[in-house]
């Protein structure tokens, strides 16, 4: 017995020690930092990739968009408005404690409270614990979307936010673009524990050493992650060897990264949709469809494609790309110059008027570029246009606060599928239920928002997707939005950083499985 414990001793010492041989340290430029370690403070990309590299889902997407255990190492469907969870065990959180299924509820419940991610889970009733490492998830009605909102719930250790900081304020409060606790403080299951964070400057994360995926092939023990803002200089600083990894590359720099023996580029086609929102309620010219549409006519968004994007992107005259349930083929982009000034002329419009625009200039591909372009484009129509751009940081605050006539935002459907974007971009906003939440424009229509709530009980794909599509109709018909495109995925890394594996069309880097050679 004394020899078959040496023996497992010796190996137990020679595969740490190989461990240790192959730890990596990951130098990663991304075009802005986490603006919270809250998990639950906005639904956003920026704040996804930090959910997967600190906590973990109860299920993660997979490349091909199906469903892979995470916490939740199995699942049953056990009646028709209920899923059951079982739950890893011996899962620890990075302050020690272990995870049960009261974490699991406890992050359910503070979901359904934040003021972004309660319209995701308005169509589930309750989580409740069957034991400790099992739970089920209840919706109101049936609902087709059940795993896929299950990808959101990354299980915070309710122990380490219970209670109050040391300004006695609850440490489990989510406060937007506040100091709260969880916002400067975390403690989840992930791949890595944030060790020390300058907003806007790093954040350094360290490998979790009891992590529970011992079958992870990732040997990343370090991640040293630096925003920077400007395209260019993210695509220079991985050139000279400065980082290892960058997203996203500019279009406009991917011939450089494809000739350079020293790094590869990895591409695919994208989901989000790229929109301006025009605010009805502070622009009384905004409530007449004839001036939506031909701001829409007066938007050349296949020329943005082709000399902004480059090529990279799909110009959209929908929310939902190709693919999904709601995507009609006949709803196109409608650039017309001549008819847009018809439309203002018609509307008593023809001398113009003046409006504010913001957007952000290190969020998504060209943002900055893409706003100047559209203010020019709206200038030939005599809509004289205020333009303000700034770094995400900044920007977010001023979107919630809608501090602009025309604001720029692009969304990632959260769930692969069409209902999202309108859950959030187009039905009529509600703080009490959560939908609307991105719907800086004010935009209100009652039909709109009971066919999407029909569809969320829809199990018929066939019937559900006729629904959708009469969603997308009657926005494209009433001009909710501006649409532009679809924004491609790129991400570039040097030699020897296997990038391929763990980025995804979701745009978040499964950085805990990350192999450096």
């Amino acid at each position: 017995m004394k020899k078959l414990f040496t023996v497992a001793a010796a190996a137990a010492l020679c595969f740490a020690v190989s461990v240790t041989a192959q730890a990596k340290t990951l130098k990663l430029a991304y075009d802005a930092d986490p603006v919270s370690l809250d998990p639950h403070e906005q639904l956003s990309g920026g704040t996804l990739q930090f959910s997967h590299m600190v906590f973990d889902p109860l299920v993660r997407w997979t490349k091909d968009l199906g469903f892979e255990a995470r916490l939740a190492e199995s699942w049953e469907r056990v009646d028709e408005k209920t899923m059951r969870f079982n739950l890893r065990k011996g899962v620890k959180f990075h302050s020690g404690n272990e995870m049960t299924a009261l974490d699991v509820v406890w992050t359910f419940d503070r979901l359904k409270k934040s003021p972004d991610f309660k319209g995701l889970f308005a169509p589930f009733e309750a989580m409740r614990v069957v034991d400790p490492h099992t739970v089920d998830l209840v919706t109101a009605e049936p609902y087709p979307l059940v795993l896929h909102q299950a990808t959101y719930i990354f299980p915070m250790d309710s122990k380490f936010y219970t209670g109050f900081d040391a300004n006695g304020k609850s440490k489990a409060a989510i406060v937007k673009h506040g100091d709260a606790f969880a916002s400067t403080n975390a403690s989840g299951t992930g791949p890595f524990v944030v060790e020390s964070r300058e907003q806007g400057v790093k954040v350094v994360f360290k490998r979790f050493a009891d992590y529970w995926d011992t079958k992870s092939p990732g040997n990343v023990s370090e991640i040293i992650m630096t925003p920077i803002k400007e395209g260019p200089t993210r695509v220079a600083a991985l050139l000279s060897g400065d980082v290892d990894f960058i997203a996203p590359v500019p279009p406009a720099d991917m011939d450089r990264i494809e000739k350079n023996a020293d790094t590869n580029l990895v591409t695919m086609g994208g989901t989000r949709i790229i929109t301006f929102q025009m605010n009805q309620n502070r622009v009384e010219h905004l409530k007449d469809v004839r001036v939506r549409q031909a701001i829409i006519h007066a938007i050349n968004n296949e020329g943005i494609v082709k000399k902004i994007m480059k090529g990279f992107a799909t110009a959209a005259g929908q929310q939902g790309p190709k693919g999904y349930a709601g995507y009609k083929e006949n709803l196109v982009p409608r650039y017309d110059l001549d008819k847009a000034k018809a439309l203002m002329k018609e509307a008593g419009l023809e001398n113009g008027f003046s409006i504010t625009m913001m957007a952000p200039n290190n969020r998504y591909v060209n943002d900055a570029k893409i706003a100047e372009a559209v203010a020019s484009m709206l200038s030939k129509i005599n809509i004289k246009v205020d333009l303000k751009t700034m770094p995400k940081a900044q920007y977010w605050p001023e979107f919630d606060k809608r501090s602009a006539d025309l604001m720029m935002i692009g969304w990632h459907s959260d769930t692969e599928d069409s209902a999202n974007f309108s859950e959030f971009l187009t039905m009529t906003p509600n703080a009490e239920t959560g939908y609307g939440q991105y719907n800086s424009g004010n935009y209100s229509n009652a039909k709109v928002d009971e066919l999407v709530l029909k569809s969320q009980s829809m199990t018929d794909p066939e019937a559900r997707a006729k629904v959708l599509q009469e969603v997308e109709q009657i926005l494209y018909d009433d001009a909710a939005f501006v649409p532009l495109h679809w924004q491609n995925l790129a991400w570039a890394a040097r030699k020897g950083v296997d990038i391929e594996p763990i980025v995804n069309v979701m745009n978040f880097p499964y950085l805990g499985d990350l192999i450096i050679k």
